[in-house]
């Protein structure tokens, strides 16, 4: 993306946060609705690639329940901007409380933070990820997560303000050795650290079987309870109608490096299972498959074909 191009996304994410908080919701709900229907009539390469992700998920589909589908996941993409834009300027003790209705499974998180060696959570890239975060600041006090360097550099610096305004503890994926060490700090500090499981953006990730075929998910998640005998908690995240449903899963036991690759498999399966039961709130608009890639793309995974 060009200088130019950066800089006008980057004002218009700006615009998007001033505007739609001061808005009244139903109606930017409904503006957000009406541009992901626009989006989906085009059709643009992100539209095709997130069809083509929701065939692997639900198989069996025909023709116009995909493309059904496929709306509904651009709408539920839509939702999660129009509420990142919203949840600076909402009542955040509704937001925990509406989450707290819906959640299930906080046993697990509770059982591994009275154990004393901190608790990882991993997520996929589904429903409202900043909601439940919400949650989790009013449950546990806090929690740590890592952030993508976004371009341009003042809208990453608006993310990491709103993230940080919630609550949440924020380190940049950049300089991953320094990020992996406050990881593990907070661990050892029997704290929280929650990162986004499913799709992995280095050359590095562990090669798993997911919804059928082969794709790579980050490591991380599985080498800091590793490394520090935190407990890897999967996590599930989905919309409800009236606000957002959350599942913490029962604990994978990794204790060695040499059981990353299988507690990796295990966080793939379980993620696919939340995936599966609420496949519009999954919101994966990028090649994610290894059978999508380009062939010079898999050659620097070492992958064949």
């Amino acid at each position: 993306m060009s200088a130019l191009g950066e800089r006008l996304g980057g004002l218009g994410y700006a615009a998007g946060w001033r505007l739609t908080s001061m808005l009244p919701a139903g109606m930017t709900a409904t503006a957000f609705s009406l541009g992901a229907d626009f989006v989906a009539r085009r059709g643009g390469g992100s539209v095709q690639q997130l069809r083509r992700n929701l065939v692997r998920v639900v198989p069996q589909a025909g023709g116009s329940e995909l493309d059904e589908l496929t709306r509904r996941s651009l709408r539920s993409y839509a939702r999660y901007w129009q509420e990142v834009f919203r949840l600076p300027s909402m009542d955040l003790d509704s937001v925990r409380h509406r989450v707290e209705q819906s959640a299930s499974g906080v046993e697990n998180l509770d059982a591994a933070l009275a154990e004393g060696n901190g608790a990882v959570l991993a997520l996929s890239h589904s429903g409202n990820w900043d909601a439940a975060g919400v949650w989790l600041t009013g449950h546990t006090g806090g929690f740590t997560t890592v952030v993508e360097r976004l371009r341009p550099e003042s809208l990453y610096q608006r993310f990491v303000a709103f993230r940080e305004s919630l609550g949440f503890e924020v380190v940049p994926a950049a300089g991953a050795a320094a990020s992996f060490r406050t990881l593990l700090r907070r661990l050892r500090e029997n704290r929280v650290v929650c990162l986004l499981g499913d799709r992995d953006l280095t050359t590095s990730g562990i090669p798993v079987t997911f919804f059928g075929e082969r794709t790579r998910m980050p490591g991380g998640p599985a080498r800091l309870a590793a490394s520090t005998g935190a407990a890897l908690l999967p996590v599930g995240c989905w919309f409800t109608e009236e606000g957002w449903g959350l599942r913490i899963h029962p604990r994978i036991r990794v204790n060695a490096r040499e059981e990353v690759p299988a507690a990796t498999q295990a966080l793939a399966d379980v993620l696919a299972g939340d995936i599966a039961a609420h496949p519009a709130d999954w919101h994966m608009l990028q090649k994610f498959w290894v059978a999508d890639l380009e062939r010079q793309q898999r050659a620097v995974l070492g992958e064949s074909g």
